[in-house]
This record gives structure tokens, sequence and C-alpha cells, in this order.
């Protein structure tokens, strides 16, 4: 049997990801009530601000944002996003902390997100009983799974 076949490695695209962590920078920074600023993302995601401008006006190309100079909102798509990336995000940490007992790694916990389908995310909330905090307080955006 040649192993070499029977596996099969899958290479993410890195710009996917890059729109995937703005989109949860955008969503958090909402999240705590703050105007979305050029600076506060700049400072979240540990880039220059001429960097989040492009990108802001790459997502506004995509409808995934609202880019003007009054400011950043998400659109309906952009939210969606956000709110999935912060989900599979914060069940993670509910996973390592509660279920797992070891010590929160943010960084593979952001290696993961990006990866993690769907109906991998419903399980694994099924599997932690549909948690609706993560362990450092925030609110865990509810799934299809969640009833309650």
């Amino acid at each position: 049997m040649d192993t070499l076949n029977d596996e099969v490695l899958f290479v993410g695209t890195a710009e996917a990801e890059h729109v995937e962590m703005y989109l949860k920078a955008i969503w958090h920074i909402k999240e705590r009530d703050e105007p979305v600023k050029i600076s506060t993302i700049a400072k979240m995601l540990n880039v220059r601000q001429p960097s989040v401008v492009q990108m802001l006006k790459k997502l506004n190309e995509q409808n995934l944002v609202n880019y003007s100079k009054a400011g950043v909102t998400l659109t309906e798509s952009g939210e969606n996003v956000g709110s999935k990336m912060m989900r599979n995000s914060r069940l993670l940490e509910v996973l390592m902390d509660n279920a797992l007992k070891v010590e929160i790694d943010e960084e593979m916990v952001c290696g993961i997100e990006h990866h993690m389908s769907r109906q991998f995310t419903d399980a694994l909330c099924t599997m932690l009983k549909h948690p609706r905090r993560c362990p450092h307080g925030h609110f865990i955006p509810r799934g299809p799974c969640c009833t309650n």
C-alpha cells in the first residue's frame, strides 16, 4: 500500500484568510460598541494603517464592508463571515480550555478557525453543549445547531 497516495494535503489561500481576519477584527471591534476606526483595525491586526485602507477598499469592492470617510460597517455578507470566524475561534477556545484542559493557544486557534466547515463547527458546538460564552467571557454567536 502506497501511503503517499492515501494522504491529501490542502493549501488554503492566504488571501482568503487575510480577508477573514479583517472581517473578524471589524466584527470584534463592533461587538465592543467601539467605532470601527482604521487605527483600531491596524492595531488589532498589527499592520500599518495604509495596508488597512488598501484592504478596506478591496473589501468594499467585494461588498463585504461599506467603507467611506464616515467609517466602516459590515455588509450582511461581511457580518456573516465575521460572525462565523468569531464563532469558530471562540468554540476552539472553549474546546482547549474546558474540554482538553490545555492553555489556549491563540496562534493555533487562528490557524484552525479558517479551515472549519459548518458541519465541523456545528458538531463541535453540539459536543461542547452549545456554550454561550468563551473562556474570556465573550458571547459566542449562535449557529443553526443551537436551538435554544
